[in-house]
């Protein structure tokens, strides 16, 4: 039995055409992803292709957003051009999120850290240290990656953090990383790591507020668990 292709429906169950018809939100997740890919394979439609896909990420996007090119691969009919295009897609999504929460320009609390600070992180798959710069009312002045790729007590490190707040005249600061293994816990190292820029930021006149270890969907506050130093 011959499949039929999207263009043979009815028209209402069309995803372009229901999405015209009915809007955005009235289309599944796999209705919108096929809108992106445009065509399936020989034997099954967009629809049913990104179904299939969506199950095999327990129908989790934000599972989908951690994929790369060689995980879409695996199904026929998703090449790199339509892999890229799924994955454009799923990054502006983040980026949208993210720029909703940039809009609370003023940090009161770990979990504003961790909601400013996890569409940028939920998905690396490797550690990534951020600087959240602030001034006395603790307004947001500037957030800075400072490095890539995992978490060393170095000098360099620290005068790199407290160089950006030195020349940004924060007066607060917050530290932030991710863990990608999922456990938020800090580590040895992160633990002196907190102490050596707390103790150094400290001799500039600037407050460390916290450090906040993310991961997709839970973290750990340094503030909230009392184990800053100063």
């Amino acid at each position: 039995m011959n499949k039929l292709n999207i263009n043979q429906w009815a028209e209402e169950d069309r995803p372009r055409e229901k999405m015209i018809q009915k809007g955005a939100e009235a289309l599944s997740d796999a209705e919108l992803l096929a809108i992106l890919i445009g065509s399936g394979n020989t034997d099954e439609s967009a629809v049913s292709l990104m179904q299939r896909t969506l199950a095999a990420c327990n129908n989790d996007l934000n599972e989908l957003g951690k994929w790369e090119v060689c995980d879409f691969s695996r199904f026929k009919g998703i090449g790199p051009a339509k892999s890229i295009t799924i994955m454009a897609a799923l990054e502006l999504g983040k980026r949208r999120k993210f720029q909703a929460h940039s809009e609370r320009s003023t940090i009161h609390c770990s979990k504003d850290i961790y909601e400013l600070f996890h569409p940028l992180m939920c998905d690396l798959a490797q550690e990534e240290f951020w600087v959240l710069l602030l001034n006395q009312a603790a307004r947001i002045i500037n957030k800075v990656r400072v490095s890539r790729g995992g978490i060393d007590q170095t000098t360099a490190d620290v005068r790199c953090i407290l160089r950006e707040a030195l020349l940004q005249r924060a007066t607060q600061m917050a530290l932030i990383h991710n863990h990608p293994s999922g456990n938020p816990n800090p580590s040895n190292e992160d633990q002196r790591l907190t102490q050596f820029v707390e103790k150094a930021a400290k001799v500039m006149n600037i407050r460390l507020i916290d450090h906040v270890i993310i991961t997709d969907g839970k973290y750990y506050s340094f503030a909230d668990e009392g184990t800053l130093y100063a």
